[in-house]
């Protein structure tokens, strides 16, 4: 096993418009786990679905692989997907859901996994990088040359996702596999802070040694601009 060690914080508010946060997110340092998960519906529906995906994970036992504890996380919100689908069908509503992205360590081997457009990046000397892809509306506009990053955080359908829990009978979870560094830092963030900040800023906010200064920082970026959206950022940093 790696001598890779990791400290992280996390920091979630509901931003300057919303009158209830959608979001959640789960910072398990110790088990080498965390998510952020942002929900869809209204209506406190959004809630129920972030809030059932976090908490699910949240108490799955310790598992030491990599690979049999990626084989967990995806099976475990599979079954939160079934839930989720009953549950859109006993409320009698027509969509329940919530993206979701998970980082997954052990060593100095991750995993991030992910459905819709919370995302995941790394900072790696001064550098950074988003890790996950938007599965979402204005990302296939961008991929087919339409829109640019600029256009794509503004556009009036930057809302739709193609991609969720809860959004389809079978939950298609994107993975990347990471090698880790020390010195790496890690975020996962709902769309409340990308479509508020740019990536130069935040890759400035993630240079700070400090995982809970860095949340706090990040979280106000975002209010500073309005905020309006929920707005939930998990930092890990690989020492």
């Amino acid at each position: 096993m790696s001598s890779v060690h990791y400290s992280a914080a996390s920091y979630s508010h509901v931003g300057m418009v919303r009158k209830i946060n959608e979001d959640a997110c789960l910072e398990l340092t110790w088990d080498g786990l965390w998510a952020v998960a942002d929900g869809m519906g209204g209506h406190a529906a959004g809630d129920y679905v972030s809030s059932l995906a976090v908490d699910s994970l949240r108490q799955l036992p310790l598992v030491d692989g990599l690979e049999d504890f990626t084989q967990v996380l995806r099976d475990t919100l599979a079954r939160v997907n079934r839930v989720v689908r009953e549950e859109t069908l006993r409320r009698g509503v027509a969509m329940m859901g919530s993206t979701v992205v998970v980082l997954a360590a052990r060593g100095d081997r991750a995993i991030g996994l992910w459905a819709g457009d919370s995302r995941l990046y790394r900072l790696r000397d001064g550098r950074i990088e988003r890790l996950s892809h938007d599965h979402s509306y204005v990302q296939e506009l961008q991929d087919s040359g339409l829109l640019n990053e600029a256009e794509a955080r503004v556009h009036p359908r930057g809302n739709i996702v193609t991609r969720a829990i809860g959004v389809e009978d079978q939950l298609e979870l994107q993975a990347v596999s990471v090698q880790v560094q020390p010195g790496d830092t890690y975020l996962l963030c709902s769309d409340g802070l990308n479509k508020t900040a740019e990536d130069h800023e935040i890759a400035d906010v993630l240079g700070h040694a400090d995982p809970y200064q860095v949340v706090r920082s990040l979280v106000h970026l975002g209010l500073t601009r309005g905020a309006p959206d929920n707005i939930t950022a998990v930092v890990v940093k690989a020492n």
